[in-house]
């Protein structure tokens, strides 16, 4: 089974290409974001709990999100792969996600981070709240303070992933096909490896 962390501040596209990467390689797709996103319109008990935490910008706790990834992991042990988008987001749930992946016999394989400037991605953003309606994107300065809490608590991880000998930035502007290409360069490589 390969694990692959697609990594990158909110905006820079990671949904849209997890959702291809699944197509074309029949990996499982999780995005944390979007299975609390579903929590919180069915109005579950953990729907409740994160809306206000969502809203303002901030991140859902590590036992949530870390909760959510061990319960998904335990229904899905027969794939062919996992895509993780948006986790782990914090060090403490990379070190956590190593220590779960280890009792499973299984590993992360690789950190693929979309390197995209702050003021693209809040165009993004902006942009993504007129068509989607999504609340969180549709102001400047909850944006901001997205981008803020990202580069103070999630793009440390990528720090975790490096020392491990498993970090690649690919630059996460151009087109959609265009940044697919790059992507899918790297998991070939990552596929090669295991099948070998």
């Amino acid at each position: 089974m390969i694990n692959i962390v697609l990594f990158g501040p909110p905006g820079a596209g990671k949904g849209t290409q997890a959702k291809m990467l699944s197509e074309k390689y029949g990996f499982n797709h999780i995005s944390t974001g979007e299975v609390i996103r579903n929590e919180i319109q069915r109005g579950t008990e953990l729907g409740l709990q994160v809306k206000e935490v969502i809203e303002s910008g901030r991140l859902a706790s590590d036992e949530l999100v870390i909760g959510i990834i061990e319960e998904y992991l335990a229904s899905h042990g027969d794939s062919k792969g996992n895509i993780f988008d948006g986790f782990p987001r914090t060090t403490h749930q990379a070190e956590t996600f190593d220590v779960i992946m280890e009792k499973r016999s299984d590993k992360v394989d690789v950190m693929i981070s979309l390197d995209v400037p702050d003021e693209e991605l809040i165009s993004r953003l902006l942009l993504r709240a007129e068509v989607s309606g999504r609340a969180d994107d549709a102001d400047e300065g909850v944006i901001r303070n997205r981008i803020d809490v990202y580069k103070a608590q999630t793009a440390v991880v990528a720090d975790h992933y490096a020392r491990q000998g498993k970090y690649i930035p690919i630059n996460g502007l151009g087109t959609i096909e265009e940044v697919f290409a790059r992507l899918c360069e790297v998991i070939d490589r990552v596929v090669a490896k295991e099948v070998r």
